[in-house]
């Protein structure tokens, strides 16, 4: 049979075929992590012991308890069937009951609450519901990749507003943009706890955003994702404590983080009612929902293992102070976060001049130590680096060892 790039077929007969990717393709540049994982890679086949800080990959173990109800709940047949899309409707009501007992956020789990295969997943679905060619979002940069090409990929143009100055600054520039810029931003995009700055907000700026909303006719997608990995008594709000905010916002979650179980996908998008209906509508022609073991096993680690998520954020605050003490007595000027399982470091100044993405490839061929460089998450994330708090105390502390020798701050 001839293919595409058979040369055996006559000129006068051959196909003229159209180019293969599609337009929104060419709306996604090179991947900016490709060229470290691939010396990460190449480091790792040559023998060398990479500390891998670079992805915000837990590397802790799942809670027994919830990998004993997989093994039990994956035996039963019943199980090993399509599920449904949005969910079992006692999973969503096992995470609307989550929500009121951490948060006090009311949530009906029928119509407000949809199970998704992890909160990216959930995102750029709901990106594809909402967005189309011509509608505007905008977005605080530096961003996680997704909250721009979530978007982009949906058709829709994506503009950036500066974090520079804070978070009172940044209320203005949406502000002001709503006012200015046309057509009207349809949708803006927060993430507190933030990726990858690791700042924080308490909750009279979600009401000021809420007001800002209703104010100019947009919506809101709130990434949620770090909530309840916080330390040292400050508690990260979601957007939905503020009264009326299910009016206009909808906000993602995810199982990764505070329970290590990344490898599961599984999360929530809750919130707005239309917007869940219009991701479930969605979904149901993109999927048959997540494996219904997993959603069992879910529902115990949301019944009973608050306190495994409780340690874990106490061990990443741990992981945090050995790594932020490490680095600044070698230099660095690094503020501890108060949520997270990064560290945003600004570069020392001596090395600044390489630019983070080349300071993150020194890092790994002369400390061998990978770390995300701030380029990747936009422009404004230059000259920083993200660390990832997903090794323990003793590799952390090496990885400070090495990175002290590689670079070595005058004075």
């Amino acid at each position: 049979m001839d293919t595409p790039n058979d040369t055996s077929t006559s000129p006068e007969t051959a196909a003229v075929f159209p180019p293969l990717p599609s337009a929104r393709m060419h709306r996604l540049p090179p991947y900016l992590f490709g060229s470290i994982n691939a010396l990460k890679s190449k480091l790792r086949r040559e023998g060398k012991d990479v500390i891998d800080l670079g992805m915000g990959n837990p590397n802790d173990p799942t809670p027994p308890l919830i990998v004993e109800k997989l093994r039990e709940a994956v035996l039963d047949k019943r199980n090993q069937r399509y599920s449904v899309s949005q969910g079992v409707f006692n999973l969503r009501k096992e995470f609307a009951q989550f929500y009121d007992r951490s948060l006090g956020v009311g949530l009906d789990p029928e119509s407000e609450v949809i199970a998704t295969l992890g909160s990216k997943e959930g995102f750029s679905h709901l990106c594809l519901a909402v967005l189309g060619p011509g509608d505007l979002v905008l977005t605080p940069t530096p961003t996680f990749p997704i909250h721009i090409y979530g978007p982009v990929i949906a058709g829709a143009n994506v503009v950036g507003v500066s974090m520079d100055g804070g978070e009172d600054l940044l209320l203005k520039r949406i502000a002001d943009m709503c006012q200015t810029i046309s057509p009207k931003p349809k949708v803006l995009i927060l993430n507190y706890p933030h990726n990858p700055t690791t700042r924080v907000v308490e909750l009279p700026f979600f009401e000021e955003v809420v007001r800002l909303a209703k104010r100019f006719g947009f919506y809101i997608i709130h990434d949620y994702a770090y909530g309840l990995t916080t330390f040292d008594g400050y508690k990260a709000p979601s957007i939905l404590q503020v009264p009326g905010a299910k009016e206009i916002a909808a906000e993602t979650f995810t199982m990764s983080k505070g329970y290590n179980m990344a490898g599961w996908r599984i999360g929530f998008t809750a919130g707005n009612r239309q917007m869940v209906k219009l991701l479930a509508d969605i979904k149901g022609y993109y999927d048959y929902g997540i494996f219904q073991a997993v959603q069992i096993a879910t529902v115990i680690a949301l019944r009973h293992c608050e306190d495994a998520m409780h340690k874990q954020a106490a061990l990443y605050g741990q992981r945090r102070d050995v790594l932020c003490d490490g680095l600044n007595r070698a230099g660095w000027t690094i503020e501890p976060p108060k949520a997270s399982m990064f560290v945003w470091a600004q570069i020392p100044e001596h090395y600044r001049h390489l630019g983070s993405m080349e300071f993150a490839r020194q890092c790994l061929s002369k400390a061998e130590i990978a770390v995300a460089p701030g380029v990747g998450f936009g422009q404004e994330g230059e000259g920083y680096v993200r660390i990832a708090l997903v090794e323990n105390d003793e590799r952390l502390k090496q990885a400070v060892r090495q990175i002290r020798r590689a670079f070595p701050v005058p004075g």
